[in-house]
């Protein structure tokens, strides 16, 4: 992470950066972000660049430098662009709609879910089955997603159902076209011999699609 904590952070000329010891507060375009540091990590801002230092070379100055630097790259991004995502519903009757500020959920259960999104989180729904989650801060963002794809992810018992069923056609589809071949053979060759019986006891000028298809696939 030291390797990352070395990287200088450029400052757009429409943000602003305010340090108070361990605090820095970014404002930008879109709002404005806060957070309060590890006091052991230095942060100042030189020539429109945020630079980050470490006392020393410990393994937990060198991963909080690392850190630090990256969340306030994360705020600098967030202010001056947002952080945003589509997520997407597939399942039969999945749907989502914003009714006021809640997001309710159509995915499978007996009572529709509703979703009140954190503060700093904006949602925007795309036709039936799209939503878009924006915010600046990443950490925010990051912490909602998972909360939707758990209510919102299809049913096991469902896609494993669908997978057996389309195994199970196309099988039977390679078994109707074998037998159909086979068949189709045996019954060319009763008519090219008409004088030879295919099998034993069986009336003269008829074959016999079982019994020839039974015989062809019990044959190595």
């Amino acid at each position: 992470m030291s390797r990352i904590g070395r990287q200088p952070i450029v400052v757009p000329p429409a943000v602003k950066v305010k340090i108070e010891g361990a605090r820095v507060t970014v404002t930008g375009p879109k709002g404005e972000l806060s957070r309060q540091f590890h006091p052991d990590i230095g942060i100042r801002l030189d020539d429109g660049e945020l630079l980050v230092s470490r006392p020393s070379d410990r393994p937990e100055h060198r991963s909080l430098h690392g850190l630090t630097r990256s969340l306030l790259a994360n705020m600098v991004t967030g202010v001056t662009e947002g952080f945003s995502k589509v997520l997407e519903l597939r399942g039969v009757g999945y749907r989502a709609q914003m009714q006021g500020e809640k997001l309710v959920l159509q995915v499978g259960y007996s009572q529709p879910v509703e979703m009140k999104p954190l503060p700093g989180i904006t949602l925007t729904v795309e036709g039936t089955s799209r939503v878009m989650v924006q915010g600046l801060s990443r950490e925010l963002w990051a912490r909602w997603q998972p909360i939707f794809v758990l209510c919102a992810r299809p049913t096991p018992t469902r896609a494993r159902a669908s997978v057996i069923r389309a195994r199970r056609s196309a099988a039977s589809q390679a078994r109707r076209a074998r037998l159909f071949s086979i068949s189709h053979e045996g019954q060319e060759d009763s008519a090219s011999s008409p004088s030879e019986s295919p099998s034993a006891g069986a009336p003269e000028g008829r074959g016999h699609p079982r019994e020839a298809t039974f015989v062809r696939l019990s044959q190595p």
